[in-house]
């Protein structure tokens, strides 16, 4: 590497190797959505998903590994802080994976002896084509939901989901704002989307009411 400018040397190291280092650094990819999993990082994210469950001991320990999993790749509004805000879960496939370790930490505690799941549903969770999402939002009425469509914006660019999920019937809310709360699934198809670009979720109910979750995919796993 040469330098643009004139080397100035600190303890016999010359600065521009600081600058270039930096340089280096700077070009490197943002994180984004594991599209792509070999099966050996498929195994580590089961084991990162499997660690803090082992640990756990109690129920509220056991909550509040859960409750931190979920916030991991939730976009929109912290249900902890804002119980009508509108959210989604990104079911990303190493979401799914920690799910997985979660659980075998469990199943493993409760037969006393160490559970695996096998290589072929490894396999079958990398090669999965489909994000689904969760959403979570409020309304007035019990089945405000009910027919609504969702899609990802990004930039100029408009997806649709490959399915939309039937909602569940509103939940009475105990926080403040709207009546009741509902959820339903919708799977996007990773090849239509950008991994790493910040999205915008649009979520147009029935009633013509419409809710927008802000999503910067470059910080999801």
């Amino acid at each position: 590497m040469r330098c643009l400018t004139s080397v100035a040397r600190v303890g016999g190291v010359a600065t521009c190797a600081v600058v270039g280092l930096l340089t280096v650094v700077g070009l490197q990819p943002v994180l984004a959505i594991d599209v792509k999993l070999s099966v050996e990082e498929a195994k580590k994210a089961l084991e990162d998903g499997r660690a803090p469950m082992e640990k756990a001991n109690t129920p509220e320990d056991v909550k509040k590994v859960l409750q931190q999993a979920s916030m991991v790749t939730r976009v929109g509004a912290d249900p902890e802080k804002d119980s009508c805000g509108a959210s989604a879960i990104l079911r990303t496939k190493r979401y799914r994976l920690e799910a997985f370790g979660r659980q075998e930490a469990a199943e493993s505690k409760k037969r006393k002896t160490d559970v695996r799941m096998p290589d072929e549903f490894i396999k079958k969770v990398v090669d999965m084509p489909n994000m689904e999402i969760e959403v979570q939002l409020c309304g007035d009425d019990e089945y405000f939901a009910e027919g609504a469509l969702i899609e990802l914006q990004q930039g100029s660019k408009r997806i649709k989901p490959i399915d939309i999920g039937k909602s569940e019937r509103g939940r009475k809310n105990e926080g403040s704002g709207a009546t009741y709360r509902s959820r339903f699934t919708a799977l996007f198809a990773y090849e239509t989307f950008d991994p790493a670009a910040a999205s915008v979720f649009v979520v147009n109910l029935q009633d013509g009411k419409e809710a927008r979750i802000a999503a910067d995919l470059s910080k999801i796993k």
